[in-house]
């Protein structure tokens, strides 16, 4: 079995492996015993480099494509007698058709994220535009997709709910970029199934794990190690990356099509997180709520402040606006399809601040 993997020019993926111990798909989903040849979009990116490493750890021959300047994973390091590297881009649709030649099964796990307002239009021009190429060839050369979107596009369930599947962004109302980003390449998506592709969409949640570094989610991990006092008044999910790989592995490898699923483990008040972060650290935990008043004075102030450095603001108006946001997630639709046990959230928390401390 052969496996392509691919990252294109603009992918900064911001996004665990033990045995599969945990993971028991149902008897009636069918595994793929014919596949033959794979490509895993972003795959030095984190996310897709933790999917291209279960994939590799199955014993199957990887081809990853990336750009002349991206720099190969120490994640897939071991592996190289497995992998080649070639060069593509999911807006150049000659080299895209290429990676595509002979391809069946496709991981789109690429896409560029970014808080900062001035990258807002280009972000959503690269992301959108990447995923119709893709979806559009996938189409044409009847390929079965498992396209990577996220909790972000998923929109706010009534007061008292969890958020599900059913619930979708109002773009009309949405002023994050990279939320109607996510939302318009999942609708790209959509727009391929019906015209007859075969795909599933997962939305996962914030993405953990030991591999982010102090990049992305590690951010938060960071901040607390380097002592922070204030948490906000909100909540959030979270998912390990090693879970994210396995479902959407487990996925592809059912006969589910047409249909999207959260994939997150477990949802946390921000207190609560910051202070099991802190814990693991043997920092002293933040005490002193900020409340949503004091987050609008903060992404003001960050603002006024980088128009004299001329660096991005540490804080903008997106992030502290969903800083104090309630946002929890149903994951019953993921565990019941593939029969599913997440990795308990205490757990992955632990890896990761062992990994930053070592």
């Amino acid at each position: 079995m052969q496996i392509f993997c691919f990252t294109g020019n603009f992918i900064e993926d911001h996004l665990h492996t033990c045995t599969f111990a945990h993971l028991h798909i149902n008897p009636h989903i069918c595994a793929i015993s014919t596949l033959k040849m794979i490509l895993v979009t972003g795959a030095t990116g984190f996310l897709g480099s933790e999917v291209a490493k279960q994939l590799a750890q199955q014993g199957h021959h990887i081809r990853c494509i990336k750009r002349n300047t991206s720099i190969i994973p120490q994640l897939l390091k071991p592996f190289n007698s497995n992998i080649e590297w070639v060069e593509a881009d999911l807006l150049d649709l000659f080299s895209l058709e290429n990676a595509l030649q002979g391809i069946k099964y496709v991981y789109n796990c690429a896409a560029w994220v970014s808080l900062r307002e001035a990258d807002k239009q280009p972000m959503i021009y690269t992301n959108v535009n990447g995923t119709a190429n893709l979806a559009n060839l996938c189409l044409q050369n009847g390929c079965r997709l498992v396209h990577v979107s996220s909790v972000a596009a998923v929109g706010n369930a009534k007061p008292g709910e969890l958020t599900s599947e059913r619930d979708y962004l109002d773009p009309t109302t949405e002023d994050d970029g990279y939320a109607i980003s996510k939302l318009e390449s999942e609708m790209e998506v959509w727009r391929g199934i019906a015209e007859g592709l075969d795909a599933v969409i997962v939305n996962p949640s914030i993405i953990i794990g030991p591999g982010t570094g102090t990049g992305g989610s590690g951010a938060l991990f960071e901040t607390v190690r380097n002592g922070l006092k204030f948490y906000t008044g909100g909540s959030m999910g979270f998912v390990d990356v090693e879970d994210v790989a396995k479902c959407m592995i487990a996925l592809m490898e059912s006969n589910i099509s047409g249909e999207r699923f959260i994939i997150n483990a477990e949802n946390r008040s921000y207190k609560d997180i910051t202070t099991e972060i802190a814990k693991d650290f043997g920092k002293k935990p933040p005490t002193f709520l900020a409340k949503p008043w004091m987050m609008g004075l903060a992404w003001r102030s960050a603002k006024l402040a980088s128009a004299f450095t001329r660096k991005p603001p540490a804080i903008d108006k997106v992030s502290a606006k969903a800083a104090s946001h309630e946002r929890n997630f149903d994951n019953s639709k993921i565990r019941k399809a593939i029969n599913f046990t997440f990795k308990p959230l205490d757990r992955s928390v632990r890896e990761v601040c062992e990994a930053l401390s070592n």
